[in-house]
């Protein structure tokens, strides 16, 4: 956390803090050593782990911000090692803006989002991008699981630091695999439900059937009197 925000309050940060009333507050975190690369807990590589995307932040040369999302199966970002995450990257719309970028500055932030469980994770790095058939050891250990498509490049980022975000304002969604788990048993029960009904409505219709109308004896017996 305090590698975070030193990384990240600069001195025009610091200002704004003043001038908002938080520098206080933040003022306790920065007082702590900064220290070297901030490992991913173990926490931190499984919540990467499950998610199926994340938003990729590099900066071009004309000072510009570039973000981009990057999608796939959960587990499709591997975490390499407690300081390094890799994924595949296949082909897109080919104006490979981010990669250009990295190229010029490896500088990066990644920002992950778990709208069902509402948790975000923050994390500065570097990042490289190179050729896939530059390293074909490491194309292996990334391909399973991967997103579809054509693989391009092998994308590593080496993690810097870390912060979780706070929950506030993320609204809760759910992918369609999420609700089919979720809504399994509701399913599963409202079949049995209905079969239960079907079968229910088939004995009425069945002792309606075998049971004469109501009065049909009585105006039998006056016929034959």
């Amino acid at each position: 956390m305090s590698r975070y925000d030193r990384l990240a309050h600069t001195s025009a940060v610091r200002r704004v803090q003043q001038e908002m009333g938080s520098a206080t507050a933040v003022g306790r975190r920065l007082r702590e050593p900064a220290g070297e690369a901030e490992p991913l807990t173990a926490a931190a590589a499984d919540f990467i782990r499950s998610l199926d995307g994340f938003l990729f932040a590099s900066v071009g040369e004309t000072g510009w911000p570039y973000i981009q999302f990057r999608g796939g199966p959960p587990g499709f970002v591997h975490v390499l090692d407690e300081h390094t995450l890799g994924y595949l990257d296949v082909r897109g719309n080919r104006q490979y803006i981010t990669t250009g970028n990295v190229r010029g500055n490896d500088r990066v932030a990644l920002f992950f989002l778990d709208h069902a469980r509402q948790t975000r994770l923050k994390l500065f790095g570097r990042a490289t991008a190179v050729p896939a058939d530059e390293n074909p050891v490491l194309a292996e250990r990334l391909d399973s699981p991967r997103t579809e498509g054509r693989i391009e490049q092998l994308v590593t980022v080496r993690v810097e630091a870390v912060a979780w975000n706070c929950p506030n304002h993320i609204t809760p969604r759910f992918t369609r695999r999420e609700l089919s788990d979720a809504l399994g048993p509701v399913h599963d029960r409202l079949a049995r439900l209905e079969e239960e009904n079907a079968a229910l409505r088939a004995e009425l219709a069945a002792r309606h059937r075998s049971s004469p109308p109501r009065g049909a004896d009585e105006h039998h017996r006056r016929r034959k009197g």
